[in-house]
């Protein structure tokens, strides 16, 4: 039988008692800022009985907390718990309770702010970060991307050492892809990887580097460009994915207003979680993107269908928080902005609810190209509304014009021409 300690059963009076007390009413009111249910905010709070009894036994103070204490008390502790009964065990609860716990501290100065990584593979990044951003121009997200596999990389031939060049060899790289296909073995993954490696090479080539026989072991996956169709929604499943935000699903009216965003005028995923109120003009009928995959801005005229769904929206379903962002977190903290996850997440949900087994949100961006196509605009017109660095990129839906691909076609052999 398991111990029970009297204390649990009003965690508020044994964390008044603990080391963290004089933290408490702070933890408090941040979780009440970020509209935290009542119920969750206790059980966060006995999440923090279960850390501050941890605490005690390991006689740690609070000034020592950091990410590794916190990862010692759910890695080694947790699961050889045996503290009196009843504790909260969740590790996920537990995780997220004592990281609010971390934000509090950090902002009262009662613990650092984490230091940045250093030695010479931080370094080296910084640089390459700092070239793929103001060089190459680079989105963050591609940016992160690449970063962690080079640093992967580094780390693969150059842990604990000092980096030199000149000591990376092909053989080197060879070994490097081959380990991290083992990991995650497809077509995708090793295009990225290969991207990846090719560009910090490229780089280390404008530092003054002989790279060319590093480059030579890197080979690109077969794919033959335009030899795939895009991948659009038929007109029955378009009707049938806006029709699935119903009363039935979580706040169909900010799911809906983000299909009619990517269906409507063809924002990414991005664009959509990064839309401020500030940026729609609803006298001139317009949404400025000031934060685009091409680091640009952009105007592009606001359909009335699209203005009518976010109007909807942000009237009718959008919680009050101070977050400026057009789309916000349905639960706490709602003063956070939402991520690309969000939107991802909530589009593969409806194609799953109408029987779609895809789930590419970029489909809506193809849809509405091909629709374009197949109403007579040109593909200069379509490369402007989706916003494609090169006419190239948008030669794929010339596949789908289907009116010119019959102009053009010719006849079938042994068919008979009239």
């Amino acid at each position: 039988m398991k111990r029970t300690n009297p204390l649990y059963s009003s965690p508020e009076a044994f964390l008044l008692a603990s080391v963290l007390a004089p933290h408490m009413g702070a933890y408090s009111a941040h979780l009440q800022s970020g509209r935290y249910a009542s119920s969750t905010i206790h059980g966060y709070i006995l999440g923090l009985v279960h850390f501050a009894t941890w605490m005690a036994q390991d006689k740690l103070s609070v000034e020592l907390l950091d990410e590794i204490a916190i990862n010692r008390f759910l890695v080694e502790h947790l699961p050889h718990c045996d503290c009196p009964s009843p504790v909260k065990r969740d590790i996920f609860d537990l995780r997220a309770a004592i990281g609010h716990l971390l934000i509090v501290l950090r902002e009262r100065g009662v613990i650092i702010e984490p230091s940045a990584p250093t030695g010479d593979i931080a370094d080296e990044s910084s640089r390459y970060n700092a070239y793929m951003r103001n060089v190459r121009g680079l989105s963050v997200a591609t940016c992160k991307g690449r970063l962690r596999t080079i640093q992967r990389l580094l780390l693969h031939k150059f842990k604990d050492l000092p980096i030199e060049m000149q000591a990376l060899q092909p053989n080197d790289i060879r070994q490097f892809i081959a380990n991290q296909l083992k990991r995650v073995d497809t077509i995708s993954n090793a295009k990225a990887l290969a991207s990846a490696l090719r560009d910090y090479l490229g780089y280390r080539a404008t530092c003054g580097d002989h790279v060319d026989g590093m480059l030579g072991v890197i080979s690109l996956p077969a794919n033959w460009s335009l030899a795939s169709l895009p991948r659009a929604l038929a007109s029955a499943d378009i009707d049938r994915l806006l029709d699935s935000f119903n009363a039935t699903v979580p706040s169909p009216k900010r799911g809906y207003a983000m299909v009619r965003c990517a269906l409507d005028i063809g924002l990414r995923c991005s664009e959509i979680a990064s839309l401020q109120l500030s940026d729609i003009d609803w006298r001139a009928g317009t949404i400025t993107l000031n934060r685009t995959k091409a680091l640009r801005q952009d105007i592009l005229p606001l359909p009335t269908i699209t203005g009518e769904a976010l109007a909807d929206y942000i009237r009718y379903e959008r919680p009050k928080t101070t977050n400026q962002g057009i789309f916000v977190r349905v639960y706490a903290p709602r003063d956070q902005p939402i991520g690309v996850d969000t939107v991802h997440r909530v589009i593969r949900d409806a194609y799953h609810r109408i029987g779609l087994t895809h789930g590419r949100s970029h489909a809506l961006r193809h849809t509405l190209a091909c629709l374009l196509v197949n109403h007579g605009s040109s593909l200069k017109e379509v490369a402007d509304l989706l916003r494609h660095r090169s006419l190239n990129t948008s030669l794929i839906y010339a596949k789908l014009d289907i009116t010119s691909l019959a102009a053009v076609a010719l006849p079938w052999p042994g068919s008979i021409m009239l």
